[in-house]
């Protein structure tokens, strides 16, 4: 099995290289050699010959770089998601699938325009917040922190529903977005390893079979200790 890392070393926040490691070790330990690529600026890659691929957080100035080298992508990952293979991107970085992005200074860049919504960043201000949301595939919420400057509006299809916390604008408890088995969020913590049970939905699509789940005892704990402390907050 091949994943790719895309862009490692430049959107590389939060400690989001955690999620291929975690994808990883769940396919080696459910019996499968893995391979994983990582590839930055200026290489270039066949998107289709990968069985996941990830791409995470990066500053606001480092993914305004990486956007313009993305492009080249386009095509290939329409392909990619109209395939069904699984693609997960995290903080920002989903942000570029868009129409456009307007930075503080209200100079718009042009996204890959995959999706028809829009991000505005705000000028010197962050919105943070834990969070808890309910996705319609998983049984169980998802938790994670956020920490972000910009405001989404226009996704049809997002990935899930926030009961605590912030999403993808003020105006909605929306966040992130869904598309086939591309999933966006701005949820880090890394989201896979505070989320158990995603990691193990997204490395059940990479094989096509039940995963194993035997490596995950303290994941598991550290999920249910931080969803029982959020709920608490939440009263």
């Amino acid at each position: 099995m091949k994943l790719l890392h895309l862009y490692h070393d430049i959107m590389n926040l939060y400690g989001d290289y955690a999620n291929v490691l975690a994808v990883q070790r769940i396919l080696e330990n459910s019996g499968e050699e893995v391979t994983v690529e990582r590839l930055s600026l200026g290489d270039d890659a066949t998107l289709s010959d990968y069985d996941f691929i990830f791409i995470g957080s990066g500053t606001e100035r480092n993914q305004k770089v990486v956007l313009e080298d993305f492009k080249k992508y386009r095509e290939q990952l329409a392909g990619y998601i109209a395939s069904d293979k699984p693609l997960l991107m995290t903080g920002n970085s989903f942000e570029m699938l868009g129409n456009t992005i307007t930075d503080g200074d209200g100079t718009a860049f042009d996204g890959l325009k995959l999706y028809d919504f829009t991000v505005t960043e705000q000028r010197g201000k962050r919105s943070t917040a834990d969070v808890i949301a309910s996705c319609d595939f998983l049984d169980k919420p998802l938790v994670g922190f956020i920490n972000k400057s910009s405001m989404i509006t226009g996704v049809r299809n997002p990935l899930c529903t926030v009961t605590f916390g912030i999403g993808n604008n003020d105006a909605g408890q929306t966040e992130g977005i869904a598309d086939r088995h591309f999933y966006g969020t701005h949820i880090t913590g890394p989201v896979l390893q505070k989320n158990p049970h995603f990691l193990l939905y997204i490395a059940g699509l990479i094989l096509g079979r039940k995963p194993a789940d035997d490596c995950l005892l303290y994941e598991q704990k550290g999920y249910d200790n931080t969803l029982k402390k959020l709920s608490e907050r939440i009263k």
